[in-house]
């Protein structure tokens, strides 16, 4: 269920996120655009519901969201994608799972987890890159154990590994993968080939 963006501008972003002398002033100004794009995406199939309003001119019968949703960032990179959806989604809300990769290894490790009610909810993983899979992985489980069923869930990024999205197949494979781009394949360090590099150090500076 991997859903590419299909857009010239966010062709265009993708390109200036990858490039290496792109500035984290410019960088996190990309990051949010690419978001904001990935943000109609994922949500373009959200439920409504009828209600009727009054314009200047005469009653009219129209359609307003009517399914809540709930965010998750993947600290630290995945924090950068949670504006432009909370600018669009008048209800919306955040939660947060702290994993943290080890560099040895590449297998994340859980450092900090917090949800907002979850109930029957719709949730959106957000994380800028799905690069094996295993931090994705994680914090859908972390969010199912909460009782959220696995086709309410949604992962949210910018750019894919196949390894990753084979790994969320494997998963469940009616799990819908909203991404920008799809690149080639991880690297023996487990990064994403040709890829832009460590999303939060080019965000942050560090």
């Amino acid at each position: 269920m991997l859903l590419l963006l299909q857009h010239s501008l966010g062709t265009h972003i993708v390109t200036h996120l990858r490039d290496r002398t792109t500035k984290p002033a410019t960088f996190r100004t990309l990051a949010y655009q690419i978001s904001s794009l990935l943000a109609f995406e994922a949500t373009r199939d959200l439920a409504t519901r009828e209600i009727t309003i009054e314009t200047p001119l005469e009653p009219h019968l129209s359609r307003v969201l009517s399914e809540p949703i709930v965010l998750v960032p993947i600290l630290r990179a995945g924090i950068s994608m949670v504006r432009p959806f909370t600018e669009l989604l008048p209800d919306v809300s955040v939660g947060y799972v702290g994993l943290e990769r080890d560099e040895q290894t590449a297998i994340a490790r859980s450092y900090y987890c917090k949800f907002p009610p979850l109930g029957a909810r719709r949730v959106l993983i957000l994380d800028p890159m799905l690069a094996t899979g295993g931090s994705a992985v994680q914090a859908l489980q972390l969010v199912h154990a909460q009782g959220v069923a696995l086709k309410d869930l949604s992962i949210v990024c910018i750019v894919c590994a196949p390894e990753g999205v084979r790994l969320v197949e494997a998963l469940d494979p009616g799990i819908k993968i909203y991404a920008a781009a799809l690149d080639r394949e991880l690297n023996v360090r487990k990064y994403i080939l040709p890829g832009l590099g460590d999303f939060g150090d080019r965000l942050y500076g560090t």
